[in-house]
């Protein structure tokens, strides 16, 4: 049997969709891995609430559009009186992607979308992913998930205090990222430094989680575009479909979109976006490695540091998943570790700190 961090037993997935042939082929998925086992299947969250009680499972697998009960209004009700780790698996998540946010915001570790077309045949080319992701959800940490209202970040502008445009921060985040960085982001003042932001994510969702955070935070959030121009007070977020770099071009920073191979499995790759950071901003970037499985990016974050930036990262005790964060400091990437309640503030700090050049 292969370990996991279930207690070197099987992790116990309940499968929970509407569909009898998508809960056969989920079975089959799960069964035919050595580590895990279906230990039921509901067709609707009523059937499922009943099974988590006797079955005690460790993971959830769930749809969106369910009878009796609408998925996202069964994971709120989860999440609020039985917190465990869920795995939403819709057609709803790739069609309606605010559905996904809605689901990762409702405390979902992750999210993947049925195929398209010939569901038998998608399904089965998707086993390796969707036992990927059940196994790290099994590795979660979740917890009691109440939303709370957005409010007004208490973080001061920095106006007249940091005149350059040189200092960029970099962000790197994936599993458990879009909720961490919505913490990180929106406490920022309008007039912050420019935020680069590399998470792992499908391209048919990243326009929407962009625009999402655009309508919460001050500073302009968007999908980034090839060869812009990086302005103070922006956000931008690498698009699922490629690699962002930031690159030179005259006095001034520019993005650079590319659709090269996946590295460490990712594309975007956090690892390319800080590398390109420590060649091109040097001593005027500030690193940021929020939650995520892997090690994507912590080769990047340590050429980072040892060209002069420095970085942050996500404590362990905030971690949806500490895998990202842990690597960086075990290579001695990082140079502090902050709960994500209290980065956006560090980081601002550490702005305002000095050892920005003045632009001429």
């Amino acid at each position: 049997m292969m370990q996991n961090e279930v207690g070197g037993r099987k992790i116990k997935v309940l499968i929970v969709d509407d569909s009898a042939l998508i809960r056969s082929i989920l079975k089959e998925v799960v069964n035919s891995q050595p580590d895990m086992e279906a230990v039921g299947a509901a067709a609707n969250p009523l059937q499922a609430r009943e099974m988590i009680k006797t079955l005690n499972p460790d993971v959830l697998t769930l749809d969106v559009e369910m009878p009796e009960m609408d998925g996202l209004v069964f994971l709120e009700k989860l999440m609020r009186l039985r917190p465990m780790p869920v795995l939403m698996i819709s057609t709803l998540t790739e069609r309606g992607s605010q559905a996904a946010l809605r689901a990762l915001e409702l405390g979902a570790v992750d999210f993947l979308a049925k195929p398209k077309l010939g569901v038998v045949e998608g399904m089965n080319a998707y086993a390796n992913e969707i036992a990927g992701k059940i196994r790290i959800a099994s590795r979660a940490k979740v917890k009691n998930r109440v939303i709370a209202p957005v409010v007004e970040s208490s973080l001061p502008t920095l106006g007249c205090r940091i005149t350059s445009t040189e200092k960029l921060i970099i962000v790197g985040s994936s599993t458990g990222g879009t909720e961490a960085l919505k913490e990180f982001l929106v406490p920022m003042p309008a007039d912050a430094p420019a935020i680069l932001v590399a998470q792992h994510m499908p391209e048919a969702f990243t326009k929407s989680f962009a625009d999402r955070l655009n309508s919460l935070c001050k500073m302009t959030v968007t999908e980034a575009v090839n060869n812009e121009r990086v302005l103070p007070g922006h956000v931008y977020i690498a698009p699922g479909h490629s690699h962002m770099l930031i690159k030179r071009s005259g006095s001034n920073y520019v993005i650079e979109l590319n659709q090269t191979s996946p590295v460490n499995h990712h594309r975007p790759s956090v690892e390319v976006l800080f590398r390109s950071a420590a060649v091109c901003v040097g001593a005027n970037a500030i690193g940021v490695m929020l939650t995520g499985m892997g090690k994507d990016g912590a080769v990047g974050m340590l050429e980072m540091r040892e060209a002069g930036a420095y970085n942050f990262t996500q404590d362990e005790s905030t971690c949806v998943v500490y895998g990202m964060p842990r690597a960086a400091v075990e290579n001695g990437a990082s140079h502090e570790a902050v709960p994500i309640g209290e980065m956006a503030r560090r980081v601002l700090a550490r702005v305002m700190s000095g050892g920005v050049r003045n632009r001429i």
